[in-house]
């Protein structure tokens, strides 16, 4: 097995890296950043912190990830996907307790690194992936009903949970401010409208700039007051604040851990997918586990500095590389350049309206939805719609820890299903057919099997799941031939069930007086079976290389030519 070696992309890159390249990323990372601020500010809000704490992850953890990161052109900072586990642990825990789950996901996704486990994050189910980011695009909608709606609920709090929420927005829908809903449908139009007048400036920064201008007019000189900005609801700090560590306790760990691995899970699968997704456009490939590496080192300092959880962003790197971004120092210059906003102009932000932020989440959890691919699964397979709705229903009912907790238990269940149908078991009593084997040699047209051995054929892995079947075909079969020959030229690898399995059959058989014959062990299994001690039961003499070489062990045994 390969040690993990720590390569960040940023180390290549800069061996060849020219004045041209530096420009071209000088741009792209001012632009990033420019589409970064608005959607800082609208998930740091969402997610019951204050907007300048999403701007403050923006640029720590977004530093940290161009910097380490394993993908060339990755973007971080907050997402979409964080902010309903975010609201959920504030809720429960606190500030001190979402710091707590943030530095723990940090260590978990180090963890998941240096094991080299980025690979198999990439195989869980595509069903499941669609069912948590359509289920949280639901639950983002949700959360934002209110504002859209300037709903007032007379003091009464806003339960956590979907069908809660939309049982106090219809008890208080008379309170409906159709300002707020006017505001909230123009930041929607404009967005959508940008692009086809530019495509470099994002609409959703567009949509912010007029509505607050727009707003702030209607205030000073139409006398309108009842719209909601930032302002009226936190107050902004334009700094960095100092680093601060959480006091850990036990009780506190051991509540929060669930959470964390939601979190570092959540965090590993968008990461991932977005460094995959920007690979498939640039012709790169991407280091998945210094990538989960450089992750988890986001994740613990950023919540030092009052940041939230961040991951790789899909819709921020394709926005890095539509405008030329090649390398990390465009996600470095993004950084910087939030920054600056940060110190130098984010006092400005308390002129921006609620409801104009609703709207821009409200396109935010549109475009995350992927409705149509969600469409499209509904024709596959009865299993796949199976776990997509399961997963869906979980993740909008329930919440996104126990979504991912049943969906992982759900994607290993369905591989073990897979992988057990894929290894079948074959009997044969007569003959072989010599044209149909790789490991038989004979000039003979077939080789004949002789009166009283069975060769039981094992075709694929033979784990827990197979060691049960083979037991359940012996059992059915019933007879007992003087030897039993197990052809193993197939089996990739044996787990511990499986021999326990063979270890149980030698032992019944010898007590029955059955002899058997292993033929074609290759040599990763052969090296398990003899770790296991497994050989000093058997035998060497009856462990045989090929099929001709177990049938003369067994005519010997038989004492037949």
């Amino acid at each position: 097995m390969k040690t993990f070696q720590f390569k960040p992309k940023l180390v290549d890159t800069l061996r060849n890296y020219t004045r041209s390249d530096f420009s071209t990323d000088l741009m792209a990372g001012i632009i990033v950043g420019i589409v970064a601020l608005p959607l800082a500010i609208a998930f740091g809000i969402a997610s019951g912190v204050s907007p300048e704490k999403g701007i403050i992850t923006a640029i720590v953890a977004g530093f940290i990830i161009s910097l380490l990161g394993g993908s060339k052109v990755q973007i971080g900072g907050p997402t979409g996907a964080f902010i309903v586990i975010i609201y959920g642990i504030i809720q429960q825990y606190g500030l001190e307790g979402l710091m707590i789950a943030t530095l723990m996901a940090g260590i978990l996704l180090i963890i998941l690194g240096v094991f080299r486990l980025g690979t198999i994050i990439k195989f869980i189910p595509y069903p499941i992936i669609i069912g948590f980011t359509s289920g949280i695009a639901l639950t983002i909608f949700t959360t934002q009903i209110a504002d859209v709606f300037g709903l007032q609920f007379g003091g009464e709090k806003v339960p956590g949970d979907f069908i809660g929420k939309w049982i106090l927005y219809a008890r208080h829908f008379d309170t409906v401010n159709w300002w707020n809903v006017a505001v909230s449908i123009a930041s929607i139009l404009i967005i959508a409208l940008t692009p086809k007048f530019s495509k470099k400036i994002p609409g959703s920064l567009v949509a912010i700039i007029l509505v607050t201008v727009a707003v702030y007019l209607m205030k000073m000189y139409g006398g309108v007051t009842s719209i909601d900005t930032i302002g009226d609801r936190f107050s902004i700090q334009s700094q960095l604040p100092e680093a601060t560590v959480p006091s850990l306790d036990w009780e506190a760990v051991k509540n929060l851990f669930p959470v964390a691995i939601t979190i570092a899970v959540l965090g590993a699968i968008e990461s991932l997918l977005s460094a995959t997704v920007a690979d498939g456009v640039i012709g790169d490939h991407h280091d998945s586990n210094t990538e989960l590496v450089a992750q988890g080192i986001a994740n613990i300092i950023s919540p030092i500095f009052g940041g939230i959880p961040a991951t790789g962003a899909i819709a921020r790197t394709m926005t890095n590389i539509n405008n030329g971004g090649r390398s990390p120092i465009a996600g470095i210059v993004h950084a910087i350049v939030l920054l600056l906003i940060l110190i130098f102009l984010m006092p400005l932000a308390k002129f921006i309206p609620m409801a104009c932020l609703a709207g821009v989440l409200v396109v935010v959890s549109y475009n995350m939805s992927g409705w149509r691919v969600f469409k499209g699964l509904l024709k596959n397979p009865k299993s796949d719609v199976t776990v997509l709705l399961i997963t869906f229903f979980l993740t909008v009912i329930f919440d996104l820890t126990v979504a991912i907790e049943v969906g992982l238990v759900i994607a290993c269940v369905s591989f073990m299903k897979r992988v057990m149908e894929t290894t079948q078991i074959s009997v044969i009593t007569d003959e072989i057919d010599p044209n149909k084997e790789s490991d038989v040699e004979t000039h003979e047209e077939h080789l004949v099997i002789p009166e009283g051995v069975e060769v039981y054929e094992i075709n694929g892995p033979y784990f827990f799941g197979i060691a049960t079947k083979f037991e359940e075909i012996m059992a059915r079969l019933g007879d007992r031939p003087q030897i039993r020959i197990i052809r193993m030229r197939k089996v990739p690898f044996i787990d511990s069930t499986g021999i326990h399995n063979l270890t149980t059959l030698c032992e019944m058989s010898q007590k029955e007086n059955i002899h058997i014959i292993l033929s074609g062990v290759n040599p990763q299994v052969h090296a398990v079976l003899e770790r296991s001690g497994f050989y000093t039961l058997l035998g060497k003499e009856n462990i045989c290389s090929n099929i001709n070489e177990a049938l003369d062990v067994a005519r010997k045994e038989l004492g037949v030519s």
